[in-house]
């Protein structure tokens, strides 16, 4: 008992700092449990066994897996994209494998082994290439398009490999009636659970949905999907391809994303285990003495796939500079990988000096992954001259549609909350041009005659070419920390005194973005507090006029520009024309501006009727600055007073 709870601690606590030094770094969590296998196992320091009960545990790992990728099976997400996923994708695949084939009949290997490793090396990382595509925001790019279709048959394709893998391993001489009956009792099994299970799933989750019992919901998946994966271990397939179907059946129902969520922690968890128990099998001896060919299985793993990827991409698509950036995206190896390549070293299709070699390198083509998709821009223009062009045509679109203007506001995004801020700048006559990254929301925004172009936002030429130097203010509509991030230190490079507007999901990276010199930053969730709150005062009873001021007072408090200038209705009546009303203005201090080394309360603009309502500093916002506060150049002043007020505090801060 005492040795099994110190394993299981060995276990959570290496994990647990590696995870989180994965966590820091920004490298996939896949990686980290990797890397904690191959520390704590046989071959390395030995605190971990190799044992059959850790394999056993780790199988479910991937039945929860298998489950998860059946959860997101589309039947109209693959008609949308048949072209690019059976296409593309199919002979991505059946070119890979034969390929590798190839190679390996010339290193003397059997040809099911071949076959065995082409289907391993077919795979690319769902996981790596997603998250790195949603960070940077080009998941509905050409490019991320592709990519997510041919992984998407990957996916597709570990169904027949689990079922051809293991029949690999009986009696040549049977091979082909081995093969015939397993594929028949595959399609038999498949076809009474998907014809009878569909209607028995969908009526006995209304039964269970109905009972009102969160835990009982969660029995009740946990028994779906290990029962169906144990009875399709009993028709003599693989636990993973019931569970796939199991996922496939529920993902028909209403009930599919609350079991998605449901299913998240087992998942995850035990998938864990599995990369962990992966890491195991590496050994570190291994690989040192076979380093030289492990570098050149990488090299032709990368080299080989990428060149392959990018010929059939453009032989699909037509386009050099997209087929190069999806071959960049798809020359790693892939976590369904690992799950054939135990299944085919389970069925002693691959000798111990070959699975060591093939693992390591699919284990470093993984670390390299998120380098290569992060420069896979640079590389593509390198290499592509469709690639250039194709940016300068970009560039020469927005600077098309930006000539001319002054004093416009630049919109980030042109999702629900850009279309919105679109029609308030409309209503007030002010230019506009909206960057967006989903070419069928700018067709249809050009359609309707929108000044909305393609283009990436957080890149410095696209800011440049949308008229950034000439801008009013610019503003973020889309909750994307690292882009935000990216177009402010773009904006304080080029115009520090730009304000910038950014908006987020909630409150969490607020003081960051301010920190990178977001002028303000709205929360949605903070801001559907408000409504919330001013919704349920309403109906409690209290006064219309002061649940609005209990509006404005959070909102003054909350953004530092609307601070002492909210005031109850009817306070403004009188003010005059709009051309008498107080509005705010932001001032750069440059070098050799009179303002810079004097303090702000002897400037005297006081005396204009003009407020000072921040400063910001060095990417920092002070709100409300004290008069004792120095100028320094490269201060942006945020004032606030009448127009003709503003010009001359404006005059007075440069010229004195």
């Amino acid at each position: 008992m005492d040795s099994t709870l110190s394993l299981v601690l060995i276990l959570l606590a290496t994990a647990v700092m590696v995870v989180v030094l994965c966590r820091i770094l920004r490298l996939p969590v896949m990686l980290g449990y990797l890397a904690v296998g191959i520390l704590i196992g046989p071959h390395a320091l030995a605190w971990l066994p190799d044992a059959e009960g850790t394999q056993h545990l780790a199988e479910f790992g991937v039945v929860f897996l298998m489950f998860s990728i059946g959860l997101e099976f589309s039947l109209t997400r693959l008609t949308a994209m048949k072209r690019t996923v059976f296409g593309l994708g199919g002979a991505q695949v059946i070119v890979t494998m034969a390929l590798v084939m190839a190679i390996a009949s010339l290193f003397g290997l059997d040809w099911r082994a071949g076959l065995a490793l082409g289907g391993v090396l077919a795979m690319s990382s769902t996981a790596i290439v997603s998250k790195m595509l949603v960070e940077r925001a080009e998941l509905n790019l050409p490019y991320g398009q592709q990519m997510m279709g041919v992984l998407l048959f990957q996916d597709l394709a570990v169904v027949p490999l689990l079922i051809i893998i293991p029949a690999l391993a009986s009696n040549p001489d049977d091979l082909a009636a081995t093969l015939a009956y397993a594929t028949l009792k595959a399609i038999g099994v498949l076809l009474v659970l998907l014809v009878f299970g569909q209607r028995i799933m969908r009526s006995w989750f209304h039964i269970v949905a109905r009972q009102k019992s969160s835990e009982l919901f969660m029995l009740n998946v946990l028994l779906i999907t290990l029962g169906l994966a144990f009875f399709t271990e009993l028709a003599g397939l693989s636990l993973a391809l019931g569970a796939f179907v199991a996922g496939m059946l529920i993902s028909e129902t209403e009930y599919r994303y609350q079991v998605e969520e449901d299913i998240k922690p087992f998942r995850d968890v035990l998938l864990g285990l599995f990369f962990v128990t992966i890491g195991m099998k590496l050994n570190v001896g291994a690989v040192i003495g076979d380093f030289g060919w492990i570098l050149l299985a990488l090299a032709c793993l990368i080299l080989f796939k990428a060149l392959i990827v990018a010929l059939l991409a453009r032989a699909f698509e037509g386009d050099w500079g997209v087929a190069l950036r999806s071959a960049i995206g798809l020359a790693q190896a892939g976590e369904f990988g690992f799950v054939l390549l135990t299944l085919a070293d389970g069925a002693h299709l691959i000798n111990d000096p070959t699975m060591q070699i093939v693992l390591a390198a699919m284990l470093l083509s993984m670390l390299a992954a998120p380098f290569l998709i992060q420069h896979g821009e640079a590389i593509a223009r390198r290499f592509s001259a469709a690639e250039w062009t194709n940016r300068a045509m970009q560039m020469h679109q927005i600077a098309i549609q930006s000539m001319g203007s002054s004093g416009h506001v630049i919109i980030c995004g042109y999702g629900r909350s850009g279309g919105a801020l679109a029609n308030f700048l409309k209503q007030e006559k002010l230019r506009f041009i909206a960057l967006d990254l989903d070419s069928r929301r700018v067709r249809e925004a050009v359609t309707a005659g929108e000044s909305v172009v393609y283009g990436d936002a957080a890149k410095r030429e696209v800011l440049m070419a949308a008229g950034l130097m000439r801008a009013k203010a610019l503003v973020v509509t889309y909750s994307d920390k690292h882009s935000a991030l990216a177009i402010l230190r773009h904006t304080k490079e080029l115009r520090p005194d730009l304000p910038v507007i950014v908006r987020t999901t909630d409150d969490t990276h607020v003081e960051a973005l301010k920190a990178a010199g977001a002028a303000e930053v709205v929360a949605e969730v903070l801001e559907g507090s408000v409504m919330l709150a001013s919704q349920a005062l309403l109906m409690a009873g209290i006064p219309l006029t002061r649940v609005i001021r209990r509006v404005q007072e959070s909102r003054a408090r909350r953004y530092a520009a609307f601070s002492g200038y909210l005031r109850t209705p009817g306070s403004d009546v009188g003010d005059g024309t709009e051309s008498m009303q107080s509005r705010f203005l932001s001032v750069l201090l440059k070098e050799g501006s009179t303002a810079v080394g004097k303090a702000l309360g002897d400037i005297g603009l006081d005396a204009l009727d003009v407020e000072v309502n921040a400063v910001r500093r060095h990417n920092l916002r002070g709100s409300q600055p004290s008069p004792d506060m120095v100028m320094q150049t490269g201060d942006v002043l945020v004032l606030f007073g009448l127009p003709e007020a503003l010009q001359q505090a404006e005059l007075k801060l440069h010229q004195g």
